[in-house]
């Protein structure tokens, strides 16, 4: 397996973890409008930061961000350290850095091997506007006002794992996406030598690879950081839990998502995870998949879709080609077999049929 695919739902409650431009003195959610009705969403940017945050709090030592360039709505530009190797968020969530035309400076880019959607409400949602007054001590009381709602937001993801520390350069007629300028320039890095980096040769490119056990533990460490998801905004007014409330992985041969329609929403009862897709879905990429899925389902979440989805997959469920558990159960327990070395083959593109 080269892939982990996988889909996951966060239940908001009373919550606005991820806001719009404000208007005068409101603040507004992030929605999208689809057939003229509001659906707030979480971007992928907002959850992807909790992620990093997580990685943090857990020891990762995060890459430095520079800010570079004018004014706000002028030319302007943000960028990381743009070192994969010495930092696993680079390596992970990928950047571009930008070089300076002034200095002729190269541009460097690195693909992130972590796609996430966006974290979109399963059905129409009419937020609430709360209406709020700061009046302590002062004559004139301040008026001020900001939107949340409650919904199930539910979005794909995707983690390509042999990329995972993989860094790879340009071809001789300059073709390929670089990590670095050169490939001697990428072993010269002190922390890529340190920690045993080699020449490789990655999906027809020349590369750079980091040992499997750093590989690994980075893989490892993202998987720990979304068992223990966080953060958001107002959470001073709204706080709310976003460890996921429902969850679904697969190990896949290639960078498809078969789990693109496994979720959605039951009229009025939220959202629901489809038994019946999912089997059809395991059925028509037979061989491109490995068992077990992996079903994280928090307890009281949906108990009533719980029942009918492990009726739908009873049989399933009883040989274990489909576990369920807590979502951090299934995450941490993964984690562990990735950091341990148990599934050290999903760390490697699948060989290739030779044909006659």
């Amino acid at each position: 397996m080269a892939y982990l695919a996988g889909t996951m739902v966060l239940a908001v409650q009373a919550g606005a973890p991820n806001n719009g431009k404000g208007e005068e003195t409101t603040g507004r959610i992030k929605h999208a409008r689809i057939r003229g009705q509001r659906y707030p969403y979480v971007s992928a940017q907002a959850a992807r930061r909790w992620l990093r945050e997580g990685m943090v709090e857990r020891g990762m030592v995060p890459s430095p961000v520079t800010r570079v360039g004018k004014a706000q709505s002028k030319a302007q530009k943000a960028t990381t350290g743009a070192d994969p190797v010495r930092y696993a968020d680079d390596d992970l969530f990928g950047y571009m850095s930008a070089g300076a035309k002034k200095d002729n400076a190269a541009t460097t880019l690195r693909d992130s091997p972590f796609l996430l959607g966006t974290l979109m409400s399963v059905e129409p949602v009419y937020p609430t506007e709360d209406f709020g007054v700061m009046s302590r001590s002062i004559s004139e009381p301040v008026l001020h006002s900001h939107e949340f709602y409650t919904a199930d937001l539910a979005a794909p993801f995707l983690l390509d794992l042999p990329r995972i520390g993989t860094f790879t350069l340009p071809g001789d007629d300059g073709k390929g996406r670089p990590n670095y300028l050169s490939q001697e320039q990428a072993l010269q890095v002190a922390e890529a030598a340190a920690l045993g980096a080699t020449p490789t040769r990655f999906r027809d490119q020349m590369a750079v690879r980091l040992p499997l056990a750093e590989r690994t533990r980075r893989a490892a460490m993202l998987l720990e950081a979304l068992a223990h998801l966080s953060g958001g905004a107002k959470q001073a007014l709204h706080y709310g839990d976003r460890t996921p409330s429902l969850l679904v992985m697969v190990p896949f041969k290639g960078g498809v998502n078969p789990l693109a329609n496994v979720v959605d929403n039951e009229e009025g009862a939220g959202v629901r995870l489809r038994g019946d897709v999912l089997l059809k879905e395991l059925q028509a990429w037979q061989g491109e998949w490995e068992g077990p899925v992996r079903i994280g389902w928090r307890p009281g979440f949906r108990d009533a879709t719980r029942e009918i989805f492990e009726k739908q997959c009873a049989t399933e469920l009883e040989e274990q080609r489909i576990v369920i558990d807590h979502p951090r159960t299934i995450l941490l327990g993964l984690a562990a077999d990735v950091r341990e070395g148990r599934l050290n083959a999903w760390f490697e593109d699948p060989a290739q049929p030779t044909t006659a």
